[in-house]
């Protein structure tokens, strides 16, 4: 074990991996309105750190890594107080086409007539 590392019990582990879990679902539906989804790809429960990754029209949206660091890491430590680092990156395997006709992203102007 390395200096400063606190072991936590399967117990804990577990029931952070639930919180986790239980958060991102509450955070996807407004990903989802915009055409995205937010999937999570790696949780290290015992050290802190979660991978997650934006899906669909986040492909194609200019504030993806807006949404990354300003939306989804804040929250996770503002709710989660033993996340400590966030990572996270756009699923670039989408045809840029497709993404944009997924959803409109919110960052397009709407313009009163």
């Amino acid at each position: 074990m390395t200096e400063g590392t606190t072991v936590i019990s399967g117990e804990e582990r577990q029931q952070r991996l639930q919180d986790l879990t239980e958060l991102l679902e509450l955070i996807r539906p407004a990903i989802q309105a915009d055409g995205g989804d937010l999937m999570l790809v790696d949780a290290d429960v015992d050290h802190g750190i979660v991978e997650v990754r934006l899906q669909g029209a986040c492909s194609s949206c200019a504030i993806s890594t807006t949404t990354l660091k300003a939306g989804i890491d804040r929250i996770l430590k503002d709710r989660l107080p033993w996340v400590v680092e966030v990572a996270g990156d756009v699923d670039e395997d989408m045809d840029f086409e497709e993404s944009q006709a997924m959803g409109r992203g919110a960052y397009v102007p709407r313009y009163e007539q």
